[in-house]
């Protein structure tokens, strides 16, 4: 379970492109793009994708969430954790150790 501290941090095996309206995930494995595995992020989770930086907590990922979405703190968060998850999942991001 995750708490709103926690921190999480960018693979840096993972190209982030935005091209026409979507958003895509590349990771890169062995300095090959694995083209296999193009992940497509929705506006939300793209915001989420370049919120994360090592610093930002999910308390503060949410209130930009809030802010820039005007949806209920609840409601972001619970879309943040599930994002994250699917993320980390795919090993696309790490937790950091605060």
């Amino acid at each position: 379970m995750t708490t709103v501290n926690e921190v999480y941090q960018k693979s840096p095996d993972v190209i982030f492109r935005r091209v026409a309206d979507e958003y895509i995930l590349v990771p890169i494995r062995q300095k090959v793009v694995d083209l296999r595995s193009i992940y497509t992020l929705n506006e939300v989770s793209a915001f989420i994708w370049e919120l994360i930086d090592g610093k930002k907590s999910i308390s503060e990922i949410s209130d930009k969430i809030i802010e820039e979405f005007n949806v209920e703190p609840l409601q972001a968060e619970s879309d943040i954790r599930e994002i994250l998850l699917q993320l980390e999942t795919l090993s696309l991001i790490q937790k950091v150790d605060v």
